[in-house]
């Protein structure tokens, strides 16, 4: 089954670092990075969508982070 998964965080190294730590677990970038204003919160937010291969069938139980 393909899996996706949209992280986010805001503008900081713990953002590269969450996208580091999928890369190294067999996650894929997926599409081009998003960064926008934060309005409520007055920051800037990253996001980037990751998708990988695994073994068996999509439920909407499935853990995504778990893989």
């Amino acid at each position: 089954m393909k899996l996706y998964r949209l992280l986010t965080a805001d503008d900081t190294s713990a953002f590269c670092h969450k996208v580091t730590d999928a890369l190294n677990k067999g996650w894929v970038l997926h599409g081009d990075p998003t960064y926008a204003f934060d309005a409520a919160n007055g920051v800037m937010r990253c996001g980037q969508a990751v998708i990988k291969e695994v073994e068996g069938t999509y439920t909407p139980d499935t853990k995504l982070g778990e893989h």
